[in-house]
């Protein structure tokens, strides 16, 4: 299917890696222009190597970086057809075991900068008529423990979702959501190893994923995600599709 992407400029945040990354080859493979916008300048000029995207180093944590990467973008390449928020951690901030500061930081990581770059690109989509997909969690939806701020940030990313499909309704500016289960990433992998048994504990996770027991694949997000940013998408707003495996929705029997 060609999904109609070529030279259209692509703006992933957190896409030097993991989903991230996965999403910038996918939109590089349809002939997209994407653009990295990362704190990490190792693997971002690396993935820059890899696909002939364009890397952006930026600490999104400060609304003044959102604003330089967008203008950045901007002038090179003149346009902006999507944007794609991705960037974040679960970063464990919990209600028991965080402080106030804590979790406004962790609301600093996953949730402030999807705003400011919605909003320092909003000019630049409304004349392309552009698309802007979030990356949220199942966090937001199931709940984990121990993770208030990141568990607050992807609900009120989902609650965005929605509104900004709202409003930006008079521009035919879509917007909609991806929410990832258990995905593994490169992060993940670090996650596991923190268990004194790192295969037992994939194992357990596995066996409550209904559909073929295994975890999803970054590059099945990314196919969703560039799907989402084209015209073969047309119609589609303001939509929370889920991408697990079916670990949300389907009984838990199942597992």
């Amino acid at each position: 299917m060609n999904l109609e992407l070529s030279k259209k400029v692509i703006v992933v945040t957190g896409g030097a890696q993991g989903i991230g990354a996965a999403i910038v080859r996918a939109a590089a493979a349809e002939g997209a222009i994407a653009v990295v916008v990362d704190r990490c300048e190792e693997p971002a000029r690396a993935l820059a190597g890899e696909t002939g995207c364009h890397a952006v180093i930026a600490d999104l944590l400060r609304p003044e970086n959102c604003r330089a990467a967008v203008e950045e973008t901007l002038e090179r390449f003149g346009s902006i057809d999507a944007l794609v928020n991705n960037a974040g951690v679960n970063d464990r901030v919990g209600l028991e075991h965080g402080s106030p500061r804590d979790y406004v930081a962790s609301l600093e990581r996953n949730l402030l900068h999807y705003f400011n770059m919605a909003h320092f690109a909003l000019d630049a989509l409304k004349r392309s008529r552009g698309a802007i997909l979030n990356i949220a969690s199942k966090t937001a939806v199931t709940g984990q423990g121990g993770t208030s701020g990141y568990a607050s940030a992807k609900g009120a990313i989902l609650a965005l979702t929605r509104e900004w499909a709202v409003e930006l309704l008079p521009y035919g500016i879509r917007v909609n959501a991806i929410v990832p289960a258990e995905v593994m990433t490169p992060m993940y992998r670090d996650w596991l190893q923190t268990f004194p048994g790192p295969g037992s504990k994939l194992a357990e996770i596995v066996s409550k994923i209904p559909l073929e027991k295994r975890m999803t694949t970054p590059g099945e997000i990314a196919a969703m995600a560039v799907f989402l940013l084209s015209s073969k998408a047309g119609h589609i707003t303001g939509q929370h599709l889920f991408v697990d495996g079916g670990y949300v929705h389907l009984d838990r029997a199942l597992g």
